[in-house]
């Protein structure tokens, strides 16, 4: 099974990305976890860490798929 994890800072952009891309993996293929960085600022570095530049995007295997500019991560921290 694949790890999705999907970063997201809770403006329009983000939710709207999150009901589009983030619900439609398959569960049978996919564990999804869904973090709200405006919410638990405590995992920014993690999404830095992985690749993240801007919100929201999706880290599938390590990989990271920007799918649009909702804010950068310098204004979540």
């Amino acid at each position: 099974m694949s790890q999705a994890i999907f970063f997201h800072a809770g403006c329009p952009v983000c939710v709207s990305a999150e009901q589009q891309f983030a619900g439609s993996l398959d569960p049978a293929r996919f564990q999804v976890e869904v973090v709200h960085l405006g919410e638990d600022a405590s995992r920014v570095g993690e999404a830095e860490a992985l690749g993240v530049q801007s919100v929201p995007a999706m880290v599938i295997d390590g990989q990271v798929f920007h799918i649009n500019f909702g804010a950068p991560l310098s204004a979540l921290k």
